[in-house]
């Protein structure tokens, strides 16, 4: 009985072995029969006769394969191939003149991804012999060249499975000859063993290129139940054993099992993987009619056939987002029901507040949280919520975007909004009004409040006050409140914020054509200021002040002429030179700061001063505010490290031999603690700092980045900045960040109901206590990711309840409480937990985790540390929720099946394992971006999106390919978005018309790779990929420059560094590589 099959599949049928049904996910509840979950569901995969009908695989990626290929699909992670030669130990060197396999583009290989490599015995010209031992059937294709191997290659098909020594783990150092990189092997036993060390063909596999060449379609062997004569692959992890344990004594052939039947095991439904093999230490499983691999000689070798795990087999992440889209992207979300687990955030959907706080403000790991602590222990799912408190709430992805009214202000007048008495929880929809409405009950302590006379009003029949729909704080998830003089500093009410523009005009920013960029756009940014009336001005006062050494304010009082100069030359001591004239209206002063703006560029179009201070420059601003008495921003451009005397003076410590080693976590700290101690000041105040760099070597982003990141500002950064080509990227930046929503001097706090606490918050603020998150500055784009734990036990019957409210002032200097409230479920049941969570924010925790545990650990403790606790999760899972199954098969649960290949995409990223060319402060500067990334964004970032350029009409969009090179033709084009950059690559052998709808040019060799904007051409496809260009960059909080590149170029390099299900450079695993190691790692905890 299917009680919960997942959601109906959108067509094609790609990815989802389930049945169709309604949809409810994971398990299904512990009153129905656990014996078929829908995600292990039996795939009666064993005796069944494959060769007559196969309803279970109707479903496969794509089109269904030719059934001589069903068998590679999810017939067990099958890794490797058939067993060794009498050619060789290992890999078999194929007799015939077949030349190696080539790496990626395999010319041969068809244009379609979707299908499965033929069987193993599927030979050239015909099947071997039936009276052939299994050892004829050579190895081909072989493991990835050197420097790219931390995990074993899934499909090393190198090893044959006689070891039985337990695995030792990995050797610090590969120790197998350098073509074979069986790196996590120890150094294996002489030559005449069949064992891993051989070497074997120079074949580099550095992306599955389908089915190879020599692959013609035989008759299909051993696909029906037993086979009396032919070989059976293995169907046991033995194979992946193999790749994992040391070589250990040959086994003799031990006689067949009674009852043992050929072919394959049985396997379930969402298992991914493969029927158990030999758990270390125990000598492997042999079945009737198979040879024992390794023993004895073989015949002359049948031609080759190459046998891996199926890219296409394996859970996809395209798959999943368009069933998503496709099955909640048409009714709107409503947030009333508890507990329930919004759509994607690639899925574009329409919000009904109806008492919790819409996805767009906040998302949680786990809509149903365990219980007790000991329950989340043992599931070790994280409990967190990504909260982004200002988020806009137009649908950035709909054209036009619907409208979503922004939350409802609520103005209760002098006495300010009701709260609790004891634990101070504000007005909302889970509190209970008793005793006829005179007083309410709170739903996060429980304690009971009067209700002041002012807002008293009837209950109805039902216990609910008569005007619950007319009050946004008792029917909405999310609402504002209008402060009082009680929730201001020192009890006045706050002026409007200040912005000041501080200008490096240092040699190299002059040179670089940064300073008169910035001075003519701010002539026109300066009428965009933030304002809450449209219609009306912006009341937000503007400075100016340029510094290379010393540093120049400038008087644009109204009453002058021309602006008035004032330099301060000892910047140990800094101070502010004047009050009045300095922070200006802007519609005021506009004549003199436009005569300002034209003035600078020429007043140092000729400077020599090469060195630059950064710390004065804050507390020149600082001071400035303080004066003013009001919260602000600084915006900074600024070039080089700061080494000029000065306070905050900075040394070159990039030190590349750190990389690596315990002591790379120095490389990430901040030089000293003066720039820490500045941002302390700054957010007392209210002063938020936005950095934009422009370095053409290293400022040291680490350091320079703690003001900015500790007052909830941002940093941007244009390594060598070239006027021409960056202009547009630096001031889309700039005009989004000048003009988008924010709130000043703004302080957060979490509440939860009794049971649970918040204990650990990551993002860009400052916290002088544990409960209260201090910002500067709050922006549209910030979020703050906040983990909770358990400090008591939770009931089934009321849920958990939590409360984020922020307190800031508006643009316009009015005091604001901002309250979004969500309520979920709690289960006493693992299978409930496993049926509501969010993937999506899982990782984006993740992610801010591990990118702070770098400050104090090294990145490889960081990186073995996630992949545990991913395979802890996936393996309490399997041991609690699954149906019992062979060992052998990796099951994933139903919402966490893209866990594997999105922490794979975390563990790779340049943050924690750098290729060589990436540089400290890029790094630096990703961690400190990643750190205020909503899910959206870290979506994006770790899993990019690549288009084919096919069609276009319409308005919907292609569908996205999975990121992998085996995955690009070589007569498309395509389009990758990463939230930080734009590729357009191009195919070798792309068609001349799409070429000329394009660029413009027939052909490929006069595509320009150097230009960063299409041409506007006059055709119905050139306009329709430039709107899908200009609508990416309009949902991402970074314009997005735009690179061509063309296949077989240099920059290609860069490109395929962004296609995260291969093999990294830095030595990342591909997502095939990461899934064995992954089901390698569940299975040493489930033994």
């Amino acid at each position: 009985p299917l009680t919960s099959a997942p959601r109906p599949v959108s067509t094609p049928q790609a990815y989802s072995q389930y049945p169709q049904g309604d949809s409810q996910n994971g398990p299904p509840p512990m009153d129905h029969s656990m014996a078929q979950s829908p995600v292990s569901q039996p795939y009666s995969h064993g005796a069944m006769n494959l060769s007559g009908p196969h309803p279970s695989y109707s479903q496969q990626y794509g089109a269904p394969p030719p059934m001589q290929q069903v068998t590679n699909q999810m017939s067990g992670m099958q890794i490797g191939s058939g067993p060794p030669t009498s050619v060789g130990p290992g890999y078999a060197h194929h007799p015939s003149s077949q030349p190696p396999i080539s790496a990626a583009y395999s010319s041969a290989a068809p244009p379609s991804y979707t299908q499965a490599p033929p069987p193993l015995s599927a030979a050239p010209s015909q099947p071997p012999p039936p009276s052939e031992p299994a050892a004829s059937q050579p190895y081909y294709g072989g493991p990835p060249p050197p420097q790219q191997q931390p995990f074993p290659s899934a499909h090393h098909p190198s090893q044959p499975f006689v070891s039985s020594s337990p695995y030792l783990g990995p050797p610090s150092q590969p120790q197998a000859p350098p073509v074979s990189q069986q790196q996590s092997f120890p150094p294996g036993p002489p030559a005449q063993q069949p064992f891993p060390n051989s070497a074997p063909p120079p074949v580099s596999q550095a992306s599955y290129s389908g089915p190879q060449p020599q692959s013609q379609p035989g008759p299909p062997p051993f696909h029906s139940g037993p086979s009396p004569r032919g070989p059976i692959p293995p169907p046991s992890m033995s194979q992946q054993q193999a790749n994992h344990l040391p070589p250990g004594p040959m086994q003799q052939q031990q006689p067949p099992q009674p009852g043992m039947q050929g072919g394959y095991p049985t396997q379930q439904n969402g298992a991914f993987g493969q029927p158990r093999g030999p758990q270390p230490g125990y000598a492997g499983p042999h079945y009737p009619g198979q040879q024992n691999y390794g023993a004895g000689p073989a015949p002359a070798p049948a031609p080759p056939a190459q046998k891996r795990l199926d890219p296409d087999s394996i859970p996809s992440p395209i798959q999943v987002i368009e069933d998503d889209r496709v099955n909640k992207s048409s009714e709107p979300f409503t947030t009333g029901v508890k507990g329930q687990a919004p759509p994607l955030v690639t899925t574009n959907f329409q919000v009904k507040d109806q008492g919790n706080a819409s996805p767009r403000f906040i998302r949680c790991t786990a809509y149903n949280m365990p219980c007790t602590a000991d329950m989340a222990k043992q599931s070790q799912v994280p409990l967190a919520a990504v909260i982004k408190p200002l988020a806009m709430l137009p649908l950035p992805f709909l054209d036009p975007p619907p409208p979503q009214t922004p939350p409802y202000i609520v103005d209760h007048g002098d006495g300010g909004p009701i709260r609790c008495n004891r634990c101070k929880a504000y007005m909302c929809p889970y509190m209970q009004f008793i005793e006829g409405g005179r007083r309410f009950q709170c739903g996060f302590c429980s304690c009971v409040t009067e209700v002041p006379p002012h807002y008293f009003q009837h209950l109805d029949h039902t216990g609910k006050r008569v005007d619950c729909y007319d009050r946004p704080e008792l029917s909405q998830g999310s609402y504002e409140f209008v402060a009082t003089v009680d929730y201001c500093k020192n009890n006045k009410l706050p002026q409007p914020p200040s912005f000041i523009f501080f200008i490096d005009v240092s040699y190299n920013a002059v040179k670089s054509g940064m300073v008169n960029i910035v001075c003519q756009e701010l002539k026109t940014l300066l009428d965009y200021l933030p304002r809450e009336n449209p219609e009306a001005d912006s009341v937000v006062r503007v400075g100016f002040v340029t510094y290379n050494k010393v540093l120049h304010f400038y008087n644009v009082k109204s009453s002058l002429a021309q602006p008035q100069m004032m330099v301060v030359s000892d910047v140990s001591d800094m101070f502010l030179p004047l009050l009045d004239g300095f922070l200006v209206g802007v519609n005021d002063s506009r004549m003199v700061i436009e005569s300002l703006l034209d003035q600078i560029p020429e007043m140092f179009a000729d400077t020599r001063e090469t060195e630059t201070v950064f710390g004065p420059v804050i507390q020149a601003g600082l001071e400035a505010l303080k004066a003013a008495d009001c919260a602000g921003k600084l915006f900074v451009f600024h070039s080089t490290l700061p080494i000029a005397e000065a306070p905050g003076k900075l040394k070159n410590r990039e030190d590349k031999k750190l990389v690596g080693t315990d002591k790379e976590k120095s490389l990430f700290q901040p030089q000293s603690g003066f720039y820490s101690n500045l941002s302390k000041e700054c957010v007392a105040q209210g002063c938020c700092v936005d950095l934009f760099l422009f370095p053409n070597q290293y400022v040291d982003v680490a350091t320079l980045g703690v003001v900015p990141v500790s007052t909830g500002g941002s940093v941007y950064k244009y390594t060598y900045f070239q006027a021409e080509t960056d202009r547009e990227r630096f001031l889309n930046d700039l005009r989004r960040d000048v003009q988008k929503p924010m709130g000043f001097d703004a302080v957060m706090r979490v509440r939860t109901s009794t049971g649970i606490r918040a204990t650990d918050f990551f993002g860009s603020f400052f916290m002088s206590n544990t409960t209260d998150v201090e910002l500067a500055g709050l922006d549209c784009d910030k979020t703050v990711t906040v983990e909770f734990r358990h400090d008591d036990k939770l009931s089934e019957d009321t849920g958990a309840l939590m409360q984020c409210a922020v307190l800031y002032t508006s643009c316009s200097g009015q005091r604001r409480l901002r309250v979004h409230n969500m309520a979920v479920n709690c289960c006493s049941q693992l299978a409930d937990l496993y049926r509501n969570c969010e993937t999506d924010t899982i990782i984006n925790f993740f992610s801010k985790y591990a990118y702070r545990s770098i400050l104090n650990t090294p990145t490889k403790t960081v990186r073995d540390t996630m992949v545990n606790q991913c395979a802890q999760i996936l393996a309490c899972y399997r041991k609690n929720c699954a149906s019992p199954s062979s060992a052998g098969q990796l099951i994933l649960p139903e919402c966490m099946k893209l866990l594997p290949v999105y922490l794979n995409c975390v563990l790779k990223s340049d943050v924690l394992q750098p290729g060589a060319d990436i540089s400290l402060d890029d790094r630096a500067y990703l961690r400190q971006l990643l750190s205020c990334m909503d899910v959206s964004e870290s979506h994006i970032f770790f899993y990019p999106r690549l288009l084919p350029l096919v069609k276009l009409d319409g308005g919907s969009l292609p569908m996205a390919v999975r990121n992998s090179e085996e995955r690009l033709s070589k007569g498309g084009v395509y389009l990758l978005e990463t939230g930080l950059h734009l590729f357009l690559w191009v195919g070798a052998n792309a068609q001349q018309e799409l070429l000329s709808n394009i660029f413009g040019t027939p052909t490929f060799s006069q595509i320009d790779p150097n230009m960063t904007s299409l041409p506007e051409l006059d055709n119905p496809f050139s306009q329709r990929l430039r709107e899908i260009i200009d609508s990416f960059r309009s949902q991402r909080s970074r314009y997005m420059k735009l690179m061509v590149v063309k296949q077989e170029d240099k920059a290609e390099l860069i490109f395929k560094h962004f296609l995260c299900e291969d093999k990294s450079t830095s030595g990342g695993a591909s997502y095939v590589d990461f899934l064995c190691h992954m089901h390698k790692e569940i299975r040493q905890l489930l033994s």
